[in-house]
């Protein structure tokens, strides 16, 4: 399960989307490498794309997890894909509404998963490898992106993750990923077309082991 990643500056959204405008093309501006900003974890406040009643794309903060009743309000940070689709056929269930009306995606520059499969490395206290020592966790991106997008759901201030099945870059390290959408698949999981995106066996990601 996503469990933290690598966001964007509000601002840093909010300037694509005027480059955009003028454009008609996405981008953001490189960061000044003095800026540091911290890896977003469940309950942080993380920018996003919304996408408004006339199709346009807004930026704004959502806190990210949603508190779940059927689990003593624990929260829950990542939406199965197969969960939310059932739950969108049936009409009911937690997902049903956020992935029927607040489709959105998150723009990050990683995103992080613990290595929890067989054949993990270990790391001792001072951080070299070892049999007895914590297992280590993996940065992800998109092969060839400095930014790439995620697709979420949301829902009175809050939002998922959306996971589906690992993909032959994940699988080895861990048994689910975010559904990380490629170059103009964006209006797909916005639209009409999101059930096809589930597949993400096409997708392929740069790993990096980190502390």
């Amino acid at each position: 399960m996503c469990h933290r990643m690598s966001p964007l500056l509000l601002r840093e959204l909010q300037e694509s989307l005027k480059y955009m405008q003028v454009t008609g093309h996405a981008h953001v501006p490189r960061r000044d490498p003095s800026i540091v900003v911290p890896d977003a974890y469940p309950g942080s406040q993380v920018p996003l794309f919304v996408p408004k009643d006339d199709g346009s794309l807004s930026a704004t903060e959502l806190t990210w997890g949603f508190p779940s009743p059927a689990q003593g309000g624990r929260t829950v940070f990542n939406t199965r894909i197969e969960t939310a689709l059932r739950q969108s056929t049936d009409g009911r269930g937690m997902w049903a509404g956020p992935v029927e009306h607040g489709r959105c995606i998150v723009p990050v520059r990683a995103f992080f998963e613990w290595w929890t499969q067989p054949g993990a490395p270990r790391t001792g206290a001072d951080g070299a490898p070892g049999r007895r020592g914590r297992r280590p966790q993996v940065a992800f991106r998109l092969a060839g992106h400095r930014i790439f997008l995620i697709a979420c759901v949301r829902q009175d201030g809050r939002f998922s993750v959306v996971t589906t099945e690992p993909n032959a870059s994940v699988a080895s390290v861990h048994n689910r990923m975010p559904l990380v959408l490629g170059p103009g698949e964006s209006s797909a999981w916005l639209g009409g077309d999101w059930p096809s995106l589930a597949d993400r066996s096409a997708v392929r990601l740069d790993r990096e082991l980190c502390d």
